[in-house]
């Protein structure tokens, strides 16, 4: 049986988790504005990781991953989510700022759907993070969020997120051509998607069951 249930609470604020991975103890939280410092140093330090996967933005990744870039992104970002359309969060792995999984373009109405998107430090990569963050996220989505399908898009060449996304039970819905531009060029995207019926419990459950995450 599912153990979701609709409501009409946007589901922000939020703190999620924790899921235990091979990496330490992961929660999700709302991004601060004090996060500045250590959001840039990661994207600056992981940049060959990050910049691949990422849509192509103004100036250089330097200029637009500064700390001084922060405050007016985490303002827009929180003035998405006050108003029901986004909900940004932080993943933390024991406590420290891993990376970000943000649930965008939440509609409600009779479509009740989002877009999922996600990127985790160099460091703490093949560990379980990545997955479990999708899992928090994801429960968020069916649960509180009240959503009746999530939907993701990864590059063919990302063979990495597409494993990602498999463990959490998205399955395949087509192919985007020239979709997104992302590191400089018009790329194709696989289209991947879920409902709320797909999922038997919860997603975190099913990490559980395979043996990919543990609760505490």
């Amino acid at each position: 049986m599912n153990v979701f249930r609709v409501t009409q609470h946007p589901g922000w604020p939020a703190r999620l988790g924790p899921a235990h991975v091979a990496a330490g103890q992961v929660t999700l939280r709302p991004v601060r504005l004090r996060d500045a410092a250590t959001w840039s140093r990661i994207r600056l330090r992981d940049r060959e990781h990050l910049e691949p996967w990422e849509p192509t933005g103004r100036g250089t990744w330097e200029a637009r991953n500064h700390a001084s870039n922060w405050p007016s992104l985490w303002s827009s970002l929180k003035a998405e989510a006050r108003r029901g359309a986004m909900i940004p969060l932080v993943i933390e792995v024991d406590g420290v700022f891993s990376g970000q999984l943000t649930i965008g373009n939440i509609v409600r109405g009779a479509l009740r759907s989002a877009w999922i998107g996600y990127w985790v430090a160099k460091e703490v990569g093949g560990q379980g993070v990545a997955t479990a963050a999708l899992a928090l996220g994801l429960d968020h989505c069916f649960g509180p969020v009240g959503l009746h399908r999530v939907e993701a898009t990864v590059r063919p060449e990302n063979l990495a997120s597409q494993a990602v996304l498999r463990n959490v039970g998205f399955r395949e819905e087509g192919l985007l051509r020239r979709y997104l531009d992302v590191d400089g060029a018009w790329r194709d995207h696989l289209l991947v998607g879920m409902t709320v019926e797909e999922v038997t419990g919860t997603v975190l459950d099913r990490l559980v069951r395979e043996g990919r995450a543990t609760r505490p």
